[in-house]
C-alpha cells in the first residue's frame, strides 16, 4: 500500500485548517481522517501499477467495519440515553438522600447530562446521582 507523503501532507494540513486545531496532536485516527486519508491513498496510486485486488477488497472491507464500528456507537449511545432517562423518570416523587447524608429531599425533577444525573428537591436543592444515593418511597 503506497502512499503519496507530499499528497496525504496536504490533504492532513488542509483538514486541519478547515475545522480548529486542537491544543494537542491526537494519537488516534478518526473516521473522517482514515476515509480522507484512505481516498488520497487511491487518488495518488501509479496507474501503471495499480493496487492488488486482494489490497482493494481488503481496504474496502476496513471501509465498511469502521462504518459499521461508527453506526454502532451511535446506537449505543442513544440506548443508553433512553435507559438514563427512564431511570431519571422513575425517581420524581420519591424521596432521596445524599451520599453523605447532608441534603435530603422530595424529587421534583431531574436533569441528565453527560457528566450523569441531578436531581432538584422540592425546597430547590439538589443531589448530584451517584454511588451512595439513597432513594425511598415517600
Amino acid at each position: 500500500m503506497m502512499i503519496n507523503a507530499n499528497a496525504a501532507a496536504t490533504a492532513a494540513s488542509t483538514s486541519t485548517t478547515a475545522t480548529a486545531a486542537p491544543a494537542v496532536a491526537s494519537s488516534t485516527l478518526d473516521y473522517n481522517s482514515f476515509l480522507t486519508m484512505l481516498v488520497t491513498e487511491l487518488k495518488n496510486q501509479d496507474p501503471t501499477k495499480p493496487m492488488d485486488a486482494t489490497q482493494m477488497v481488503s481496504q474496502l472491507a476496513t471501509i465498511s467495519g469502521v462504518g459499521q464500528a461508527v453506526q454502532t456507537n451511535a446506537t449505543l449511545s442513544s440506548l443508553l440515553t433512553t435507559n438514563s432517562l427512564n431511570q431519571a423518570e422513575q425517581l420524581i416523587g420519591k424521596t432521596i438522600t445524599s451520599s453523605d447524608g447532608a441534603t435530603s429531599g422530595i424529587v421534583q425533577s431531574v436533569t441528565v447530562d453527560s457528566t450523569g444525573g441531578t436531581a432538584t428537591l422540592v425546597d430547590g436543592s439538589t443531589v448530584a446521582l451517584g454511588n451512595g444515593v439513597t432513594i425511598s418511597a415517600s
